[in-house]
Order: C-alpha cells, then structure tokens, then sequence
C-alpha cells in the first residue's frame, strides 16, 4: 500500500493523470514484490521443499556412481559412508539407500528429476549449491574425479543455473575446502601448498585484501548455515555435512589470517 502510495503522487506531480496511473502500477509492483521478501514459508511449504530435496540428493547420488557405467563395491561403501556422515535417521537411511539404487536403474531420468526439483527448491539459492556440494563430495569420496563423474555434475550444475565457468569455480573450491576436513587448526608456520588451498577454499586469491577476503569468508559462512539451510527446507537430519564445511572454511580462513599476521 505505502509503494501505490507514493509512487502515485509522485507521478501525479511530475507527469499529471497519467504519471498517476503509472505511479500506481509501479507502486503495486513494488509491494507485491515486498509482500514477497517478508512473506515468511509456511510448514508446507517447507515439508515440500524437504522432501524433494531429500528425494533429489540421494537419486542423483545413484546416478552419479553409476555414470560410469558400473557401481563398484568401493563406491556403494563411499555413499554409505556418506550417509552415515550426514547423520540421518534410521528411517532416513532405509529410504536414502532405495532411492540411490533407484538413481542407478537405467530407465532413471535425470531430466524429469531436476526438473521436478527446480520447480519445487528453484528459489532457494542455497539449496541448489548443497545440492551439488553433496555430490560432489561423494564423487570426490574416493580421491579422485573421473571423466564420467564430472560430466554428469556439470549436466546437473546446468539444470541447477550455474554457468560451466562457476561449475569450475565451485569444483575448485569444495576439492581446496577438503583438504581442511578433520584438521585440528592452523599449522604455524603454514606450507605454501596449504595456503595457496586455503585461498581457493574460498574463492579468493592472495592478492585481495584483507576486507575483501573477510568478505568473501562470511559469504560462504552464511551459504553454508546449517541454521539457514533448514530454514529454506535442507531436512534436518542432513545438516552434518554442511556443518563440516563451515568448519573446513573456518579453518582455511585462519590459514589465510595467520599467514598475513
């Protein structure tokens, strides 16, 4: 109400009748777009948002081992583990293990997949980047990136909106975050190798200053929070991992901090 408001009086006094008609047109856009931002999710909404992602993290993950043509014993017991490290319910479990065998039956369609999962989790910016942090963490689970693993990331980064150069970019930085996992803080002093990961972890490089790269860290913070993450819909039982990056990003920015000193 307050944006027909004044947009309508102000095109009254600059354009007349018709700067009025405009006025209110534009002001009605503006407080349906404000209703919008303030509007909070109702349970729904976000059940619905759950549990498409629940379903859509753990089909891809199944497709994705089998991108290769063939699921080894290796990769059955790296999704395992993934599954244990994202702390899921038993019932969460039992339903993640069908839906990744389903992922690798061939008639599974990865375009009627992200396609449902766009149309449901599309706005939630954040989802989408746990989406493909989730697997490619499973497809780096064993050290190593194949050929067929990230083809299929970068077709699903694709139906997810992320250009190949931010795929790129994405990749680079979850392989660099990874070399923090499980590290007990900063070594002093810090090997160039792990400084040089450290600055990749967050997308930066060295040549930034200490604002910019302080920046860019509380960015990554907040994308990755587990608290916002449930907020748009992640269930809450598969947080674990995003609490893990935050602490491997927390890590290499002490990295960085503790070289400048």
């Amino acid at each position: 109400m307050m944006g027909k408001l004044i947009a309508g009086t102000l095109g009254l006094m600059f354009a007349g009748p018709i700067g009025l008609f405009v006025g209110l047109f534009v002001g009605h856009q503006f407080d349906r777009g404000l209703g919008g931002l303030t509007q909070p999710m109702s349970r729904a909404q976000q059940q619905r948002i759950s549990d498409s992602f629940f379903v859509t993290v753990f089909s891809l993950l199944g497709h994705l081992a089998k991108s290769d043509g063939r699921i080894s014993k290796a990769e059955i017991n790296q999704a395992e583990a993934l599954m244990a490290r994202m702390g899921l319910t038993a019932q969460h479990r039992r339903e993640a293990i069908e839906l990744f065998q389903g992922g690798a039956q061939p008639d599974f369609s990865l375009d009627q997949t992200m396609q449902a999962f766009v149309a449901i989790c599309g706005r939630q910016k954040n989802l989408k980047r746990s989406l493909l942090n989730y697997l490619i963490a499973l497809a780096l689970a064993d050290g190593e990136l194949h050929i067929a693993e990230r083809q299929a990331l970068q077709k699903i980064a694709a139906y997810l909106g992320f250009s190949e150069a931010l795929f790129s970019r994405l990749l680079e930085m979850i392989m660099a975050q990874a070399q923090f996992k499980g590290s007990g803080g900063t070594s002093a002093p810090n090997s160039a190798s792990q400084l040089q990961a450290a600055y990749k972890a967050l997308g930066v490089s060295d040549s930034q200053t200490d604002a910019e790269i302080k920046k860019a860290y509380r960015k990554l913070l907040s994308e990755n929070h587990p608290d916002k993450l449930i907020g748009q819909g992640m269930p809450a039982d598969m947080v674990k991992l995003a609490t893990e990056r935050t602490q491997e990003i927390r890590k290499a920015y002490e990295t960085i901090v503790s070289s400048r000193k």
